[in-house]
């Protein structure tokens, strides 16, 4: 019988999850659609991942602990979905929700941050202790690694989604305009590439066509980038950051993101080229993995 944790990632548009050994070994995954108003139904959807990926394991597994990891405000001592503008939840009480369908304990965090550190033990900042981590999704946040320890203040440390970069610009979920998230999130690339085309695709559907040349497709492109150099540099700049991790599915774009993302940063650093822009080696995975990880640091406590 095999020791393991399970962690789920509620996404905007996707729950991801995997089952996990003490040493790190994916036993199992999955991915699903988000259910229409997750939040009443977490802890459901939480007891069927857990049954889904125990019996995807090719050995029979002691689940030691649960993991969940949500965007948005998070209380994560208390266990509390503050708020989500994605997922349109306010004051929930994950850590109850997903206790009530499960027999073990239950560690709740903030999906960016528990991906961040999911990248520094198993990804592509385990040789880095200063790491600015951008995970391109659905919406947009940061997780800031100082000399190794994740920089945690208010809850809303890394929520530079909601930050204005351009005024009068796009309408954000939150219901300001301009915000970072509005302009240079996966979401947003898509639905600003319909709305000014007509045209059905998503972010990696703009990727291509902006690397093909075509002009609407380059200038959205262009412009998502710009916005997060706009708001990534001064973030660089004060924390000493060596290495920006940019994650999510837009990684798949390779050098089309990062070439020009690495050129805008330069830019607005002064000339820097001393902070590296790479891809996050776990993909849109570091969320799942990184809700493994803080119910293997659970258990560990």
């Amino acid at each position: 019988m095999r020791e393991a944790v399970v962690g789920i990632d509620v996404g905007g548009t996707r729950v991801k999850s995997a089952l996990v050994a003490p040493d790190g070994e994916i036993l199992a995954e999955a991915v699903t659609p988000t259910p229409a108003d997750v939040g009443p139904q977490l802890g459901e959807v939480a007891a069927k991942t857990v049954i889904e990926l125990t019996a995807r394991a090719e050995a029979a597994v002691e689940l030691l602990a649960v993991g969940v990891a949500v965007p948005g405000l998070v209380d994560e001592v208390a266990g509390i979905g503050v708020w989500s503008a994605n997922l349109g939840w306010r004051d929930l009480d994950l850590r109850a929700s997903v206790s009530a369908h499960v027999d073990v304990p239950v560690a709740v965090g903030h999906d960016v941050r528990s991906g961040l550190l999911a990248e520094h033990r198993l990804g592509a900042a385990q040789d880095s202790d200063n790491v600015l981590f951008v995970p391109l999704g659905t919406g947009l946040a940061c997780a800031i690694l100082c000399r190794g320890e994740l920089v945690t203040g208010s809850l809303w440390t890394g929520e530079i989604g909601h930050v204005v970069v351009v005024p009068d610009g796009p309408l954000c979920g939150c219901g300001q305009r301009g915000c970072l998230e509005a302009l240079s999130s996966a979401g947003a690339i898509g639905r600003r590439w319909s709305e000014t085309t007509g045209l059905a695709g998503d972010a990696e559907e703009v990727a291509r066509r902006a690397d093909g040349g075509e002009p609407d497709a380059r200038r959205i492109w262009q412009e998502a980038i710009d916005a997060l150099a706009i708001m990534v540099a001064p973030v660089v700049a004060a924390a000493g950051t060596e290495l920006v991790l940019v994650g999510g599915g837009l990684v798949h774009a390779g050098d089309t993101l990062l070439e020009p993302l690495r050129l805008a940063l330069t830019t607005r650093l002064g000339g820097r080229d001393d902070v590296a822009v790479e891809s996050a080696a776990l993909g849109d995975r570091a969320g799942s993995l990184g809700a493994a990880t803080i119910a293997l640091d659970l258990v560990g406590r």
